[in-house]
């Protein structure tokens, strides 16, 4: 378990989810016979001119509104992503510029799968903890990355959540502790040069997921002497509908517990932004006094857990940006077609 030695907590968090969606059934439509369940309803798909660096500079926008805060006092912006736009230039001085922290500030990218941004948000802890930072804009994001007709192309979705790490006096909620587990377990991987990543098909669920994910939880838990009773709320990273819930129930939280946070249905897995955007989700609901046990999980593989709670100070500040229902609820449909053409899926030979 690793705690700082000078208490942090959330100063502000900010969420992004493109308004343009393709439903599950449209994409079983070109590849299926309708037949098989499908694993969510629909999936959030960037705009042609949306990318992991756009979709960041408005959730950190947000982040920073909740807390009030100028760019300008940022120690750090990092962003956490598997769809980085560049190769080698980062997306981080970027984000940084437009927001208005530049130069003055550390940006780095961060890489793990679906948890470089949870990765990005224990360093900023760190920072934080030891005092080396005031303020650290962690953020997690990615386009929808797919190849066609893959099981990936239902859950692939776009999206950014961003988590500002301050002190803990400023916080509107606080971090207790995280903890860390991984192991060499091929779930899913790209490699260099490749456009989308490759299954790992029976390794994806039991050795991967659910052993990663389990692992991590069920350690802070009783690193903590903790049960699931003891909190309001638990948000695990989304790959589909039915991860996170059979992962729930395992480690004996109800579905009760992680239902605000559940927006796989209706947006897919946004993959390095999904456990954030599902903890971002939590915190528009959550009172002072309630806590929060969040499990991010990466491929190749690995998870962190996070213990929260809630200040007074989440009420007056979740007003002022605006919140996750906002985002959900702002839909334009498009068939197949657009959506492949915006993902650049029809390759000109």
């Amino acid at each position: 378990m690793m705690k700082p030695s000078r208490p942090v907590g959330l100063v502000g968090y900010g969420l992004y989810i493109p308004r343009y969606r393709i439903a599950a059934k449209e994409i079983a439509r070109m590849w299926t016979d309708g037949s098989a369940a499908l694993p969510v309803e629909a999936k959030s798909v960037p705009g042609p001119d949306e990318d992991t660096i756009t979709m960041s500079i408005e959730a950190a926008r947000n982040a920073l509104a909740r807390a009030g805060l100028s760019a300008e006092r940022l120690s750090a912006v990092w962003v956490g992503s598997e769809s980085h736009p560049y190769s080698v230039k980062p997306s981080g001085t970027v984000v940084a510029e437009a927001l208005g922290a530049a130069p003055w500030v550390s940006t780095a990218d961060w890489e793990f799968a679906c948890k470089a941004g949870s990765e990005a948000l224990t360093a900023g802890m760190g920072m934080v903890g030891s005092g080396m930072a005031e303020y650290v804009l962690a953020i997690g994001a990615d386009t929808a990355q797919a190849r066609p007709s893959d099981a990936l192309e239902y859950t692939a979705a776009a999206g950014a959540a961003a988590l500002l790490v301050g002190p803990a006096e400023e916080s509107l909620a606080t971090i207790e502790a995280t903890i860390s587990y991984v192991t060499d377990t091929p779930d899913f991987y790209r490699r260099e040069n490749r456009p989308y990543p490759v299954h790992g098909n029976r390794f994806t669920g039991e050795p991967a997921y659910f052993h990663q994910t389990t692992s991590a939880a069920s350690r802070l838990l009783a690193d903590l002497g903790r049960t699931p009773q003891d909190y309001t709320y638990a948000v695990f990273h989304q790959p589909n509908a039915k991860f996170p819930q059979a992962a729930a129930k395992r480690l004996g939280f109800s579905d009760a517990q992680i239902a605000p946070g559940l927006l796989s249905p209706q947006i897919g897995n946004t993959y390095s932004g999904a456990a954030l955007a599902g903890l971002c989700a939590t915190l528009d609901v959550a009172k002072p006094g309630d806590t929060i046990f969040v499990t991010s999980y990466g491929s190749g593989a690995g998870s962190d857990a996070y213990s929260l709670v809630v200040t007074d100070t989440i009420l007056e500040r979740r007003s002022r940006a605006p919140l996750t229902a906002a985002y959900l609820n702002r839909k334009v449909f498009v068939d197949y077609a657009v959506y492949a053409k915006w993902r650049g899926k029809l390759v000109m030979g």
